[in-house]
């Protein structure tokens, strides 16, 4: 059974992946992403992780895709961008660089992890173990203490994007027309 369950999440989360790349419609690319997070937090109850599946859907899925949309929404889905105008001359090239860079760090990080020896409970307290909130006993910890820098950087980013769709949104008064058709 834990199988039949393992493998419907994964064919869920590559589907979802797959449909946020592939898919031209904004909105069908956050629905998609629907997909793939409500797959994780299935992956996340397969593994008793049930703290971690609740947030999973509700922050990621219910709060982060909302504001997805809000900001599709916000800047219009149905203006057509012309892909051979480039207002950033370096952002393509720039964007085949990180990305090489990133797919470089992550084979690194799993070329090492294979060497890793896993123990089962290493580094965890052996009396948080055993009581019924050890799992958000850890992710506490984990979150308040270890990654505390990490999600306060993530939130002034969070912010500065949702500020810089309302600018970008922000219509010209060139761009206004009269209401009543008329020359003003």
């Amino acid at each position: 059974m834990e199988l039949f369950v393992f493998v419907c999440a994964a064919v869920m989360v590559i589907v979802g992946a797959v449909g946020v790349v592939v898919r031209g419609n904004p909105v069908h690319a956050a629905l998609s992403l629907v997909l793939t997070l409500f797959g994780i937090a299935v992956l996340f109850v397969a593994q008793h992780a049930e703290f971690l599946a609740a947030v999973q859907v509700i922050v990621y899925a219910g709060a982060i895709v909302v504001l997805f949309l809000f900001v599709v929404m916000l800047l219009g889905v149905d203006r057509a961008e012309d892909l051979r105008t480039d207002s950033l001359t370096g952002q393509r090239p720039l964007a085949v660089v990180v990305g090489l860079g990133l797919l470089g760090v992550l084979v690194a990080a799993i070329v090492s992890g294979t060497d890793a020896v896993i123990t089962r409970g290493a580094g965890i307290n052996g009396a948080t173990i055993d009581t019924a909130d050890a799992n958000i006993v850890q992710l506490a910890r984990s979150v308040f203490a270890d990654y505390v820098v990490a999600f306060e950087v993530t939130s002034v980013l969070l912010v500065v994007a949702v500020v810089g769709t309302v600018l970008l949104s922000r219509r010209r008064a060139t761009d206004v027309r009269p209401v009543s058709g008329r020359p003003s």
